[in-house]
């Protein structure tokens, strides 16, 4: 069963970019949460609550438990908008869900044992990550935070596919049913080729020009 994670926040009245404006410097971010048949809700979080959260995967990846003012509410987030520059973050949008319902989720892959792999003793060889995340379906409750990739025999030449990943119970990858095209390559080895220098000998290397002809003697 995945970690339950509660996020705290508060109710707000005050919308509109001044008040948005107010609330970062009073180190809130302003947030809306909508979906689920409901109207949009406009919430506050502190600041430092958000920013810690966003240094984890789950943050993105986890259906949280939002808690507004005491009321509990299950959401993913959906999208968030941070600074150019700044560590700071400034809007956050939260989708509220059904817990009976299907979701689809981008989460994160873990590369297990890749550096205990012939591919990554062998010299020459350049292991590629094609892909870090992979979105799922499944209902709420089955959502994984991650999921895992054991790369522990990977060797020269080797392409792993998404259809090679290792699903949870009642968890499914929506692009698999589309037809083989869709099954891409998440990780592959290839070799690296030595370019060899292919610039023509040098000047001085070429056969000597032939010798001037003698002067004829009087």
């Amino acid at each position: 069963m995945a970690t339950q994670h509660e996020i705290l926040a508060k109710g707000r009245k005050d919308e509109g970019k001044g008040a948005s404006r107010r609330l970062r410097r009073a180190g809130f971010v302003p947030a809306v949460v909508y979906g689920a048949g409901q109207e949009p809700e406009s919430i506050q979080i502190e600041h430092n609550t958000v920013l810690l959260a966003s240094r984890h995967e789950w943050f993105f990846s986890s259906v949280l438990n939002l808690n507004v003012d005491g009321k509990t509410q299950k959401v993913l987030v959906r999208d968030w908008q941070k600074h150019p520059f700044k560590m700071l973050m400034l809007h956050m949008d939260f989708l509220r869900i059904n817990e009976n319902e299907v979701v689809r989720v981008a989460v994160p892959i873990h590369f297990l044992n890749q550096e205990k792999s012939p591919a990554a003793k062998t010299a020459g060889l350049v292991i590629s990550h094609n892909l870090t995340e992979v979105t799922v379906s499944c209902l709420p409750a089955n959502l994984p935070e991650y999921l895992e990739l054991d790369l522990a025999a990977l060797s020269a030449g080797d392409i792993v596919h998404l259809s090679d990943i290792k699903l949870p119970a009642n968890v499914e990858i929506p692009e698999l049913a589309l037809g083989k095209e869709h099954d891409v390559a998440v990780v592959t080895v290839a070799s690296v080729q030595e370019e060899v220098d292919a610039t023509p000998a040098a000047e001085g290397d070429a056969a000597a020009p032939a010798a001037a002809p003698a002067p004829e003697k009087k």
